[in-house]
C-alpha cells in the first residue's frame, strides 16, 4: 500500500517535536529508569499519537488556511482517516506493553483528542473546557505517563507538581497558537480561549501562566533541595522569555504581526530551548 503524499503531509510528524520537552521532563525525573520502556513510549507517543491526532484534527476540519506546522495544508482525503485509526490501534496495543494503566492513558488520550476535534462532540467549540482538555492532556497527562512508564519499578506515585508544571506550561503556550486563526475559526464556529482574550489578552494571559509555571517548577525542584537544576532550566529558557517579550511588543504596536510565521518562530525557540533543559536535566542524572 502506498500512502500519498498528501496523507504523510497532514499527519506532521515534525511537529511532535514541539511535543517533545514535557515527555523529557517526565522520564527526567524518576530516580531509576528503564530505558527500553522510555524508548518504546517514545515511539508510541511521536510516531503514532501525536501524528494520528493531528491527521484526524486536519480531516475534520479541513483547514485551508496555515496550520501548526504546515503553512499551506494540503485537502484530506477518507485515506488519512483510515491510517489514523490503525495508528491510533497500534498505540494502544503496543502501549499494554509497557502496563495496564499506560495503555489507560494513552488510550483516554486518544479519545479525548478525537472528541476535541469529531464533528458531532467537537469540544474545540467551547473555549475554556476545550483549552482545559488540551492542557491537561498534552501537559498533566504525559508527565504522569512518561514518568509511570519509564519508572524501573512502574511507579503510580507521579510528582503532582511536575504534572501542574507541564499543564502551565502548555496553558501559556496553547492560546499563542489560536492567535493568528480567529477568522478562520470563527467561519468554523469555533470559539477559542484566544478569541475570548483577544490578541492583547492572549498575551497577557500566556505571560501569567508562563510565570506560574516557572514558580511551580521552582517549587518542584526546591521540594526535591535540586534549586541549582532550576537555575540550569532558567538558563535555558532565557531565549524563549526574551523572544515573547519582543513578539509582544510587536504586536501592541501593530496587531497583524499576530501571525503564522511570527508563532512558528516561537514554536522553534521554544522547543529547542525546552527540549535541550529537559534534555540536560538527563545527562545530569
Amino acid at each position: 500500500m502506498i500512502i500519498k503524499s498528501s496523507t504523510i503531509q497532514l499527519l506532521r510528524f515534525p511537529f511532535s517535536f514541539f511535543l517533545l520537552p514535557v515527555y523529557l521532563f517526565g522520564i527526567s525525573q524518576p530516580l531509576d529508569i528503564n530505558w527500553i520502556r522510555a524508548a518504546l513510549l517514545f515511539f508510541i507517543l511521536h510516531f503514532l499519537v501525536y501524528p494520528s491526532s493531528n491527521g484526524y484534527n486536519s480531516y475534520m476540519d479541513r483547514d485551508q488556511s496555515p496550520i501548526g506546522g504546515l503553512e499551506h495544508p494540503p485537502p484530506p482525503e477518507r485515506e488519512l482517516w483510515t491510517i489514523t485509526l490503525v495508528m491510533d490501534l497500534i498505540a494502544v496495543g503496543l502501549s499494554l506493553l509497557l502496563s495496564y494503566p499506560a495503555a489507560m492513558a494513552v488510550a483516554f488520550y486518544i479519545l479525548a483528542s478525537r472528541a476535541y476535534s469529531s464533528r458531532k462532540i467537537r469540544l474545540k467549540k467551547f473555549a475554556f473546557f476545550g483549552f482545559l482538555v488540551v492542557i491537561s492532556c498534552q501537559g498533566g497527562l504525559i508527565f504522569w505517563l512518561s514518568y509511570h512508564a519509564s519508572h524501573a519499578k512502574l511507579s503510580l506515585n507521579v510528582p503532582i507538581t511536575g504534572m501542574l508544571v507541564s499543564t502551565l506550561l502548555l496553558a501559556g503556550a496553547y492560546p499563542l497558537t489560536q492567535i493568528y486563526q480567529h477568522r478562520q475559526d470563527a467561519i468554523d464556529g469555533v470559539t477559542t480561549i484566544s478569541m475570548r482574550m483577544g490578541i492583547r489578552g492572549t498575551f497577557r494571559l500566556s505571560g501569567l501562566l508562563f510565570m506560574l509555571a516557572f514558580l511551580v517548577l521552582g517549587l518542584h525542584f526546591g521540594l526535591q533541595l535540586e534549586l541549582d537544576r532550576f537555575l540550569l532550566l532558567l538558563l535555558f529558557f532565557l531565549p524563549v522569555s526574551v523572544y515573547f517579550l519582543w513578539w509582544g511588543i510587536q504586536v501592541w504596536k501593530n496587531p497583524a504581526k499576530a501571525d503564522f510565521r511570527h508563532l512558528m518562530k516561537m514554536n522553534i525557540i521554544s522547543a529547542i530551548c525546552s527540549t535541550a533543559a529537559f534534555g540536560s536535566l538527563l545527562i545530569w542524572k
